[in-house]
């Protein structure tokens, strides 16, 4: 295995948006996040886009499971996302920040796709080739050790990332910030497969930065004025939720288990349209993903009509005002408990309709259709729409995810 490191980032999304100071508490890192649609015309195909990154995952984890050559499989091209997060670092003694989007679907870090990066005296290289295959691109290059500056007069005096010789798909951005479970570098030292190297959240445990090798995660809702979010490395941020903070075991079930993965189901009003299942949690994808046929039952049971894909439209269901008026909760039933996205929870930001190419007097819902039938081992994904409702945690030493409510779970903002 890589030698563990600690790494601490300092992280605000575009367009930078001045953050609050990093909080270091006892063994506890808590990082401000401020966030941005993508307004340039990427986000006109979110749902081309979320459902591209979840069949990759799914051909992903499934190449993991049967130990294929982890290079036979894509990963999830974050810079293509709606929505990207962006990490402020950098490396070696240069000065230079560099911009790299933050994806908890990949666990590669790596820089060199836009500004340029020169090796210098703090760091060294093992001269092993590193190779990620991305949904829209790729990057080739070298695996460095050394210090990395993450803001505030905070530097990790070794720290192992690949300098990029060769990267397509990356336009606007200087590389990779990947924070998904370790399993995920698995195959990308090209010549040393069974090779892994440690995450951002093991790095600072193993360190002794935090006690607990888990991150919390929070976000307020898009259409909020500020929309800021915070990660917390080492325990969760009691300031960023209400009520119980409750941990569920990730799922054993193969392609989610390799992912942060959990099992539930899904009830529309009183009806089941996706029963006890694996799936994943990630905030790398925008929407709420779910099997053809509970997506289907989802869209019977709401009366909503399919808007035309991108460009001519953007892909998502619609409803009209009465059926808005109409709506019922749509609740995930996850370990004997019960979060419920409200009916203004499940529809898209109306003053963000433009943003994704939508007709500002229609209301989206949040609801996207998977692709794949129930019985994969991935059959929904609970993307940003549900994370900006509920608190989150992933807890890689005790393998587990949490959820708790926040001030915005059932507030009226879309």
């Amino acid at each position: 295995m890589y030698p563990h490191t600690a790494l601490l980032v300092s992280i605000l999304l575009v367009p930078f948006i001045a953050a609050k100071p990093i909080e270091i508490w006892s063994n506890h890192v808590t990082l401000s996040l401020a966030k941005k649609l993508d307004t340039s015309g990427g986000a006109q195909y979110l749902v081309d886009q979320d459902r591209a990154r979840a069949q990759i995952l799914i051909q992903r984890g499934l190449n993991i499971t049967s130990h294929q050559d982890r290079r036979d499989a894509t990963v999830p091209a974050a810079e293509s996302q709606a929505l990207a997060y962006i990490a402020q670092v950098n490396f070696g003694s240069s000065t230079t920040e560099y911009n790299l989007v933050v994806d908890t679907g990949s666990s590669n870090t790596w820089v060199g796709a836009g500004q340029p990066w020169t090796p210098d005296n703090s760091t060294t290289t093992s001269n092993e080739a590193v190779t990620v295959i991305y949904g829209s691109g790729q990057m080739e290059g070298t695996l460095y050790t050394g210090p990395v500056s993450l803001g505030n007069g905070l530097t990790v005096q070794e720290q192992g990332f690949t300098l990029s010789e060769s990267a397509q798909g990356f336009q606007g951005y200087d590389g990779i910030l990947g924070i998904g479970p370790e399993d995920l570098t698995l195959g990308t030292v090209v010549d040393n497969p069974t090779e892994t190297i440690p995450t951002i959240t093991q790095n600072l445990k193993q360190s002794g930065v935090i006690g607990q090798a888990l991150v919390g995660v929070f976000f307020e809702p898009s259409s909020t004025g500020t929309a800021e979010g915070e990660l917390s490395f080492g325990s969760p941020n009691p300031e960023k939720y209400t009520g119980e903070l409750t941990y569920y075991p990730v799922t054993s079930t193969s392609p989610a288990s390799r992912y942060w993965g959990i099992d539930q189901s899904i009830t529309y009003s009183s009806t089941t349209i996706l029963s006890n299942t694996a799936g994943i949690v990630d905030t790398g994808t925008t929407l709420i993903l779910l099997a053809s046929n509970a997506f289907l039952a989802y869209q019977t049971a709401t009366g909503a009509k399919l808007d035309s894909p991108a460009p001519t439209g953007t892909g998502l269901l619609y409803i009209t005002t009465t059926q808005y008026s109409q709506l019922q909760n749509l609740d995930f039933h996850i370990g004997g408990d019960i979060y419920t996205l409200t009916p203004n929870a499940q529809i898209w930001p109306r003053a963000l309709n433009a943003v994704i190419g939508g007709t500002s007097d229609r209301i989206y819902l949040i609801v996207s259709n998977l692709a794949t039938p129930s019985g994969m081992g991935l059959d929904f994904v609970n993307g940003m729409s549900f994370l900006e409702r509920y608190y989150s945690v992933y807890d890689t030493d005790q393998n587990r995810i949490g959820f708790a409510s926040t001030e915005y779970t059932s507030s009226t903002v879309n």
